[in-house]
């Protein structure tokens, strides 16, 4: 399979991942950030378990928990404080730092350079997001922003470890173990802190549904098989599709205004995420490397 055809399946995860906010209001029960994340991943593992029929082994046990805590504990528990505890402009904004981040880990875990582009790519990424949903009114506060900065970490560990720690198996058993110990870390933490929830409408099952099988488990799996096939800091820059997607859902679906702020925000989000993988497919080519402390500069 080509690269550009990778990128085209791994793209579809942050794409999908941008309904989740239409699902989550329209769907289901208020209230219950930590159980909502319990139920997406929990049932969604065990039942990738159960057609994979693998456990991990050895050093996979410790690893499966660390990511599964980076990837979908630690990262969905605060991307819910962050939610709750500011407008979705500002905590989506926030978020959008990940690709950054993502940028200085892999250069500290993987060895990867540091591309100047890369870092522009970034910035108008979050740019772009900033235009699509921030609003002038946004309020900050600080609980809230320490979240927001602190799920952007979570998930860009989780993307960079899991380009380090490959395991010689499947994506989708990769991802089953992840689910899973994601949402056993988070069971006695929804018990604790949360009531129970109310007996499930029909509506509250196909919410909670979709966002398992579809929006973790096939959308992870996507993930996963991307970030074995190419670098952390070439898959990041798609998570920008994500605000993008729900932005245009809240038109479509909700009949919300697309003003035209949002819809130059709209472009300059895919002009990031093109610049992001211009980066990375010429990275000899007169880019400056900021890897080894030079600047390197080198003809075709």
């Amino acid at each position: 399979m080509t690269r550009n055809s990778d990128l085209l399946l791994t793209a579809v995860s942050p794409t999908i991942w941008g309904s989740t906010y239409l699902v989550t209001t329209q769907l289901l029960p208020a209230g219950y950030p930590l159980t909502v994340a319990l139920l997406r991943a929990l049932p969604a593992g065990l039942l990738l378990l159960a057609i994979v029929r693998q456990l991990p082994h050895g050093i996979w046990w410790a690893r499966s928990f660390v990511l599964g805590a980076l990837n979908f504990s630690i990262f969905w528990w605060m991307l819910f404080i962050s939610a709750y505890r500011l407008p979705g402009g500002v905590a989506a904004t926030v978020g959008a730092i990940q690709p950054l981040i993502v940028i200085v880990l892999a250069r500290l875990l993987l060895g990867s350079p540091i591309r100047g582009l890369s870092i522009v790519a970034a910035l108008a990424g979050i740019v772009g997001v900033a235009l699509l949903i921030l609003t002038p009114a946004a309020a900050l506060d600080p609980l809230g922003i320490a979240a927001g900065l602190g799920g952007a970490v979570s998930m860009a560990a989780g993307t960079v470890l899991s380009r380090r720690w490959r395991p010689d198996v499947s994506p989708l058993t990769f991802t089953a173990w992840q689910l899973t110990s994601g949402g056993l870390l988070l069971l006695p933490f929804a018990m604790m802190m949360e009531p129970p929830l109310p007996f499930p409408t029909a509506a509250n099952i196909f919410g909670f549904v979709y966002l398992g099988l579809i929006g973790a488990a096939l959308t992870y799996m996507l993930w996963f098989r991307g970030l074995s096939r190419l670098e952390p800091s070439v898959v990041s820059p798609l998570g920008f599709l994500s605000p993008m997607t729900a932005v245009i859902l809240g038109w479509a679906v909700l009949g919300q205004q697309l003003s035209p702020m949002q819809i130059f925000g709209i472009a300059v989000v895919l002009g990031s995420v093109w610049l992001s993988q211009r980066a990375q497919q010429a990275p000899a080519a007169g880019n400056s490397t900021l890897g080894d402390g030079r600047s390197v500069l080198s003809k075709r």
